[in-house]
C-alpha cells in the first residue's frame, strides 16, 4: 500500500485529533476544504441524477469516492494537504459514527416483535462470519474481508465506515469495498422483487426479506415498492433494527481488531514465531464513538433527544460521512483497488448470496 498520504498512517485518538484541529487550524484547513469541494459535487452529482432519473442511483458517498480517487490518480497532494484530509478521513468520521446513533430506539426493536427480532440477529451473527470465512477462502487480506462481510450483513456503505476506523483498515480496502457494494446493491433493489414474485412471497415476507437483504434504507423502500405499504413498513422496520446491530458488532470488532492487525501486518517476533498480540487498553477496546453511539441510541429510546432535533443530526451524520469518503478517496491507490477488483467483487458476489439465503430461510423459520 502506498504510503504518501496521511489516510494510510495509524489513526491518532479523538484527543489527540481534536487537539490538532483546534491549535492547528491552519495545518488542518487546505486539506479539510479540498474534501469539502469534493463533498459539494458529490452532492450536486447526486442531486442531478435524482432530477434525471428520479432516485440517486449513485450516492453522494460513492460519488466522493469516485470523485476524491480520479483527483489523487491524476494529482498527488503534498505534505500541506495532508493534515486536513486525515482530519477528515478519521475524526469527522467517527463523529459521524456517533451520530448515527440518533437514529436508532428501543421503540424501533419492539415494534418488530421478539420472533423478528431474534431472525435479524440470527441472521446478522451468522453472514457475518460466513461472509469472512469467504472473504478469506478468495485471499483476501482480514480487514479487507471483514469490511465486505459487515457492509454485507448489516448496512453496506454506512457499516464499512462505521468498522472502518474500528479496524483501522486501510482507505484502499474501504473504497475497493464500498465500490463493490455500491454496485451490489443496484443490483439487489432491481432484482429482489423479481425473487420475490417467483418464490410467491407475501407482501409481509417479502417486506422482511427486502429488510434483511438490502442495504440502504431509501434502497430498502424502493425494493419493497412492487409488493406495497405492508412490504415498505415492515421493511424499514427490520432494516431499522439491522442497522441497530452495527453497534454490538463494532464492539465486539474492536475486541478483534488486534488480531486482524497483527494477522495483515504479518507481525512476527525474532524468532520467527507470529507474536502474541498484547491487550488493548479499555479505551481501545471500546472506541469512544461506539460509547457515543450506543449513549446516543439509549438516549433517543428514553426520548431525551427532541424530535425536531432528529433530522438536523441525521443531515450531520451523512454530511460528515461524504466528507469523510472524499477524504478516503483522496488517499486511495487506484492500482491497489484495481488489483482487488476480482476477489472482491466476488467476495461480495457470495455473500449476498448467502445473506439472501439465511434470510429466506430465517423468515420461514419464524413463520411469517
Amino acid at each position: 500500500m502506498s504510503n504518501t498520504t496521511a489516510t494510510h498512517e495509524p489513526r491518532s485518538s479523538f484527543a489527540r485529533a481534536a487537539s490538532r484541529a483546534l491549535h492547528h487550524p491552519r495545518r488542518i484547513g487546505p486539506g479539510f476544504l479540498l474534501c469539502c469541494v469534493v463533498t459539494a459535487f458529490a452532492c450536486a452529482g447526486a442531486s442531478f441524477e435524482a432530477e434525471l432519473f428520479g432516485k440517486a442511483w449513485i450516492e453522494a458517498l460513492v460519488l466522493a469516492i469516485l470523485i476524491g480517487t480520479a483527483i489523487r490518480t491524476a494529482w498527488t497532494p503534498h505534505a500541506g494537504w495532508l493534515p486536513g484530509i486525515d482530519f477528515s478521513a478519521h475524526l469527522l468520521l467517527e463523529v459521524a459514527v456517533v451520530l448515527l446513533g440518533a437514529s436508532v430506539s428501543a421503540a424501533t426493536i419492539l415494534a418488530v416483535g421478539p420472533a423478528m427480532l431474534g431472525a435479524i440477529v440470527l441472521v446478522v451473527a451468522l453472514v457475518i462470519p460466513a461472509s469472512f470465512f469467504i472473504g478469506r477462502a478468495l485471499g483476501l487480506p482480514k480487514r479487507m474481508a471483514m469490511l465486505a462481510a459487515c457492509g454485507n450483513s448489516i448496512c453496506g456503505n454506512s457499516a464499512i465506515a462505521a468498522v472502518a476506523p474500528v479496524i483501522e483498515a486501510d482507505s484502499d480496502d474501504v473504497a475497493a469495498a464500498i465500490a463493490f457494494t455500491a454496485v451490489l446493491g443496484v443490483v439487489v433493489v432491481l432484482g429482489l422483487p423479481l425473487l420475490g414474485y417467483a418464490i410467491g412471497l407475501t407482501d409481509l415476507q417479502y417486506g422482511a426479506l427486502s429488510g434483511l437483504t438490502v442495504y440502504a434504507v431509501p434502497q430498502v423502500i424502493a425494493a419493497a415498492a412492487p409488493f406495497g405499504a405492508t412490504a415498505i413498513k415492515i421493511g424499514t422496520l427490520v432494516k431499522l433494527v439491522r442497522v441497530l446491530m452495527l453497534g454490538p458488532v463494532c464492539v465486539v470488532l474492536a475486541m478483534l481488531a488486534p488480531r486482524l492487525r497483527e494477522a495483515d501486518e504479518g507481525a512476527r517476533n525474532g524468532d520467527g514465531v507470529r507474536a502474541k498480540p498484547a491487550r488493548p487498553p479499555l479505551h481501545k477496546l471500546v472506541p469512544w464513538f461506539i460509547v457515543g453511539f450506543i449513549a446516543l441510541a439509549a438516549a433517543r429510546s428514553f426520548e431525551l433527544i427532541p424530535e425536531a432535533f432528529l433530522a438536523p443530526i441525521a443531515t450531520t451524520a451523512t454530511l460528515l460521512t461524504v466528507i469523510s469518503m472524499a477524504a478516503l478517496g483522496l488517499g486511495v491507490d487506484v492500482r491497489t483497488v484495481a488489483r482487488a477488483g476480482g476477489p472482491v467483487t466476488a467476495a461480495v458476489v457470495l455473500s449476498l448470496f448467502t445473506l439472501g439465503a439465511v434470510a429466506l430461510a430465517a423468515i420461514f423459520l419464524v413463520r411469517l
